[in-house]
């Protein structure tokens, strides 16, 4: 019976991890000097306590297309501004957690 629970987490937890590591994926796939896999996986580890999967989403996009962070700061989108005011909660633990 063990077994199967055992089997049955790792399932779920290999289901999400395909739909998880937004940041770090678009991080390691960025130009950025500096990016390195330890780098990478410090900024994820603290995406993940600070953002929602939605918000990650949203961030990660913002490694191809920096200037869509910009247009999301100034943007008159209520959630736009609740989102922002989170993302900028994770860029200073990131920056605190992982230099």
């Amino acid at each position: 019976m063990r077994k199967v629970i055992v089997a049955a987490v790792l399932t779920v937890v290999s289901a999400g991890a395909a739909n998880a590591n937004a940041i770090e994926r678009a991080c390691l796939s960025s130009a950025r000097a500096g990016a390195s896999p330890q780098l990478c996986g410090c900024i994820q580890a603290v995406a993940d306590r600070t953002l929602s999967s939605s918000d990650q989403r949203m961030a990660a996009r913002f490694f191809k297309d920096p200037h869509m962070a910009q247009e999301i700061r100034q943007s008159d989108n209520a959630s736009h501004e609740v989102f922002w005011k989170r993302y900028k909660v994770f860029g200073a633990t990131a920056e605190s957690h992982c230099r």
